[in-house]
C-alpha cells in the first residue's frame, strides 16, 4: 500500500543529498509532488494484469485478433527512469472464447504501471491473456525506448528494444507466429 508521507520524506532527502535546499521556494511543494506522482504512476502495483480480463464472450471467430500500437510508459526497476512505447497484443481464440478488446489495453497498462523490466511487461501481459482467455494461442509484442539508454549511460537516444512473448500456437507454428508479426509491423 502506497504510503504518501514516507515518500515525501524519501524525496526531502533525496534532495538534501543532492545538496539542495528542499526548503527554497521551487522546491518546497517537490516533494508531495514527486509522491503524488510516483502514486500513478505505480497504480499497477496495486491490480494485476489477468485481473483486467473481466468480460467473455462467444463468437464464432476462430481467427487473429490483434489490437496494436497500444501506448504504454513504465519505469525502469534498475535507474527509476521511464521507458516507453507501444505494445501489440494478438490472440487466436479458442471455441469463440474472446474479450473486450480495451481488456487488452488495460492489461499493458497495469503491467506498466511498476517498476518493470521490458522483458517482464512483455511476458505478463502474454500469460494474463493465455490464463484467462485459454485461447489457441497469444502473441505480445513491445517495442519501447528507454531513458536509461538514452540519456545515460551509453546515450543512445532513439534505439528501440523490441520483446515478444509467445503463447501456444504462436510458440510452435512459425507460419501462424509470421501471420501475427506481418500483421503486428503493418
Amino acid at each position: 500500500m502506497f504510503n504518501q508521507k514516507k515518500a515525501e520524506e524519501a524525496v526531502y532527502q533525496l534532495l538534501l543529498a543532492l545538496g539542495e535546499d528542499p526548503e527554497r521556494e521551487g522546491l518546497v511543494e517537490t516533494p508531495k509532488r514527486v509522491a503524488k506522482m510516483y502514486q500513478e504512476m505505480f497504480a499497477g502495483l496495486n491490480e494485476e494484469p489477468k485481473e483486467q480480463f473481466t468480460a467473455f464472450f462467444t463468437e464464432a471467430h476462430e481467427e487473429i485478433v490483434l489490437v496494436k500500437d497500444i501506448p504504454f510508459y513504465s519505469m525502469c526497476e534498475h535507474h527509476l527512469i521511464p521507458f516507453y512505447g507501444s505494445a501489440h497484443v494478438a490472440y487466436l481464440p479458442s471455441q469463440g472464447r474472446i474479450t473486450g478488446l480495451s481488456k487488452l489495453a488495460r492489461a499493458v497498462e497495469v503491467a506498466s504501471k511498476r517498476p518493470q523490466l521490458q522483458e517482464r511487461l512483455t511476458e505478463q501481459v502474454a500469460s494474463a491473456l493465455d490464463e484467462a482467455l485459454n485461447p489457441q494461442g497469444v502473441l505480445v509484442m513491445v517495442e519501447a525506448e528507454h531513458l536509461c539508454m538514452s540519456m545515460r549511460g551509453i546515450k543512445k537516444p532513439g534505439s528501440k528494444t523490441v520483446t515478444l512473448a509467445a503463447k501456444g500456437i504462436f510458440e510452435k507454428e512459425f507460419q501462424k507466429r509470421q501471420e501475427a508479426l506481418s500483421l503486428m509491423r503493418q
